[in-house]
């Protein structure tokens, strides 16, 4: 039996190369038997469907050396569609909403995604929406972007809809991996969002951690509201961006993977924050999913919490950061908040103003 340790270090010897091969499209940690904790961990390796009925041929366990000790870690092929950002398209949550609430249809002029939390600075005076850099961000640069509800996609124009501009983002690389697709839109005033999330109300805040097989649910502006399990973390995968700001397929690196056997994550739902089923602390950002919509990708929100310095708003305040403590002996089952490395990697940009 391998420990999720193990898993982990066979996981970051085989994805970088893995990655390069076409038909692959994410490589991360989770159970050896999903339905039998106790199994131990393994290496998910998600592919297309032909290189998945062809894994009889692969390996189903690898070894590596560790400490002149020879580990053997299983290894499990699962099909899976392309995977690729999910702003557009047209279905629920897309109406007109004043005030703005997180759960609802929000972009650009020619895009629509969901609004996915409302968000404050550290003091709670402050408010923004909170969703996706692709989604916020026209063109993934400085340049302003004005902020609509409902989004461009769903028949949101300028001056009627705006509710705000773009503030801050991180920029998506193509040359490089990167740990979070994030945005926050200024509004034109703080009265014109509530601090509530659809079908929820007014969340509690936001949670540091979760692990493989925590049950998960989230409202997106085409799903609606939909439940998933954590499948796999510490997963290493190539999104396609393709349209948008000329980036093609993006790479990102320890992400988490949610699945359901219903779609989940379908074009318009970029955005959307997946919330513990139990509390409904925010837990994790979803930004793109597979071609049948029953893959979630997403990163924790805490990293998006820590880059933007930002907590969950409350309508008088901000909410609690739930710490959740992981036991030594079983951290790499849980995801980890970013390293002072990592999150030093991850620049924040402030957008421009309106020009004259």
């Amino acid at each position: 039996m391998a420990s999720f340790s193990e898993a982990y270090q066979l996981k970051e010897k085989l994805s970088k190369q893995l990655l390069k091969k076409p038909g692959i499209h994410a490589v991360g940690v989770g159970l050896h038997r999903p339905k039998s904790p106790r199994s131990g961990a393994a290496v998910i390796v998600y592919t297309d469907k032909a290189l998945t009925a062809n894994a009889s041929r692969r390996p189903s366990r690898l070894t590596f050396n560790k400490n002149g000790k020879k580990i053997m870690v299983p290894v499990i092929y699962k099909p899976t569609p392309k995977i690729r950002s999910h702003a557009l398209a047209k279905r629920s949550f897309t109406n007109r909403i004043r005030p703005v609430i997180a759960g609802y249809s929000v972009g650009t002029p020619t895009a629509s995604g969901t609004a996915g939390l409302i968000v404050s600075g550290r003091t709670g005076r402050q408010k923004y929406i909170f969703s996706n850099n692709h989604v916020l961000n026209e063109t993934n640069s400085s340049l302003y972007s004005a902020t609509l509800q409902p989004g461009g996609a769903d028949g949101g124009s300028v001056p009627k809809d705006r509710v705000g501009r773009l503030n801050r983002f991180v920029k998506l690389s193509s040359t490089k991996p990167n740990y979070i697709d994030a945005a926050i839109s200024l509004p034109i005033r703080n009265s014109i969002l509530s601090p509530r999330y659809a079908l929820v109300g007014v969340l509690p805040g936001y949670v540091t951690s979760y692990r493989i097989g925590d049950k998960f649910k989230k409202v997106g502006r085409t799903t609606g509201l939909v439940s998933g399990t954590v499948d796999s973390i510490h997963t290493d995968v190539k999104i396609s961006y393709e349209g948008y700001a000329d980036l093609g397929t993006v790479t990102f690196k320890n992400q988490t993977v949610i699945k359901s056997s219903n779609p989940i994550s379908l074009p318009g739902d970029s955005g959307s924050v997946w919330l513990t089923s139990k509390g409904n602390y925010a837990a994790a950002v979803n930004y793109a999913g597979s071609s049948d919509g029953r893959m979630s990708i997403a990163y924790p929100v805490q990293w998006a919490m820590q880059a933007l310095n930002t907590k969950v708003a409350q309508p008088t305040g901000t909410g609690v950061i739930k710490k959740i403590q992981v036991p030594a002996s079983k951290k790499q089952q849980y995801v980890r908040p970013l390293t002072p490395k990592q999150l030093k990697g991850i620049r924040v940009l402030r957008a421009s103003k309106k020009s004259k």
